[in-house]
This record gives C-alpha cells, sequence and structure tokens, in this order.
C-alpha cells in the first residue's frame, strides 16, 4: 500500500513522527506537501471537506486506501502493525501507546516553553513568559520526562523501550531528543549523563540503516524556527 502522509512541507513538527516510522520501514509513501504532484491545496480539501465522515481538525493526518486517520499517537497505532513496529499482543500495543501518548504531552511542553501564551502570538510578544516557562522546563519537567523513560529502559534490560524488540515508541523518544538538543543544547549537554539508557538509544536509532539514509538526505527537514522545537538562546539556561 501506498500511504499519504499530509503535513506541512517545511518543518518536522508532529509529521515527524509519523514519517520516522514509514522510513524505517520502508514504506511506500508520499509527504504529500513537499510533492509537486500534490501541494498544499491537497491537505486544504480534506480540512474542508464537507462531505468526510471523520474529518481531521489539522494534520497530521494519513491516507491509507480508503481509511483517513489524523492525531500522531492515533496514526502511529494504525501504521505500527502494519510496518512491524509493535509486538502482536495486546497488552504491549497498549504500553507502546501509553509511551507515545507521554510523548505527546512532553512534546506539548516542549512547544510551549516558546509559546507558553499561545500560537496565534509570535514569540517576541511573549518573551518574558517564555523565559519563566522555559526555566520551569528544563529545571523541572525535561529530567523528569527523561527520567521516566530512563526508568522504563532500565526496567526492560535490553536496549530499547520494550526490552529488545524495537517499536515506534523508540522512534519517538530517538525524535524528542534530537528535537531538544536543537533547542536546548545547553540543558541536554547537563542533564544527559544522568540518563545515558535514553542517550543510547539515541545513538542506535540514529545507526539504523534506513533511519541513518534518510537523515543524510533531502527527505529530512532541518530543524528551524518555525517548528516545534526552537532554539532560542536567551531560553537555553
Amino acid at each position: 500500500m501506498r500511504y499519504e502522509l499530509y503535513y506541512q512541507p517545511s518543518i518536522q513538527g508532529r509529521g515527524e513522527f509519523v514519517r520516522l516510522p514509514l522510513e524505517d520501514a520502508g514504506a511506500d509513501y508520499i509527504d504529500v506537501a513537499r510533492d509537486p504532484n500534490f501541494g498544499r491545496p491537497g491537505i486544504m480539501k480534506f480540512l474542508e471537506d464537507p462531505s468526510l465522515e471523520h474529518p481531521p481538525f489539522a494534520p497530521p493526518f494519513l491516507k491509507a486506501g480508503k481509511v483517513l486517520i489524523s492525531q500522531t499517537a492515533n496514526i502511529l497505532q494504525f501504521l505500527a502493525p502494519r510496518l512491524g513496529l509493535v509486538p502482536k499482543s495486546e497488552a504491549s500495543r497498549l504500553w507502546v501507546h501509553q509511551l507515545q501518548l507521554t510523548v505527546s504531552d512532553w512534546l506539548v511542553e516542549a512547544h510551549d516553553a516558546h509559546h507558553p501564551i499561545g500560537g496565534a502570538f509570535y514569540y517576541e510578544d511573549q518573551k518574558p513568559e517564555s523565559k519563566r516557562r522555559a526555566a520551569h522546563f528544563t529545571a523541572e519537567r525535561l529530567p523528569k520526562f527523561l527520567g521516566y523513560f530512563e526508568r522504563v529502559l532500565g526496567r526492560e534490560r535490553g536496549g530499547w523501550l520494550l526490552g529488545k524488540t524495537f517499536s515506534y515508541s523508540d522512534l519517538s523518544l530517538f525524535q524528542m531528543i534530537a528535537g531538544l538538543r536543537y533547542a536546548f543544547p545547553r540543558a541536554m549537554e547537563r542533564l544527559e549523563p544522568k540518563y545515558p539508557r535514553s542517550v543510547a538509544l539515541q545513538s542506535r536509532v540514529a545507526s539504523r540503516p534506513r533511519i541513518a539514509a534518510y537523515l543524510a538526505s533531502k527527505r529530512r527537514i532541518a530543524f528551524n524556527q518555525h517548528g516545534i522545537f526552537r532554539h532560542y538562546p536567551e531560553l537555553d539556561v
């Protein structure tokens, strides 16, 4: 099956959590907004189509045949069994989904470090609030999330979040650490020695052949100041 991924063409954002499993599995997919044969109107037609039975609120969403799936964690829950990135047991699938929902919470907090008032306002309009929020994020929330995943890895003792079984949750943790290194390099340099298992997982994911090829390709959008992870030196204390 050829999958169609609908997301913004110039940022990694939430769409990257879907791109990574597709790339790791060598799946046949189109990144619609970046494909000259489709383009952004392809996204808008789904967002504005009143005839859709299950309309998406916003990208990312994925079209698989006649099925249209929205929300990152929901897309991953759909894709993972088809890509071989989750075990067959229901308990394991629920556990990976739980981990992914925790990543989703973490991602929101990373975004809100630079946009604590709201996305409709420019960063420059909320600098004082951002400084306060980012200081709390790096001092309190970031260690809490990293510590949680470190404990999971320590309990499983296999190198992956499911022990010896690789899953899409490992790709999501990889992306979180990569994004946080871009947004908060000083904070991450200070914190990473405390979380060696998570750091090792990030390196192991980066060295997977298809992921390594993807990271070196033009398909991987560079981190920038328009995405969820943004680097403002004054917030990285």
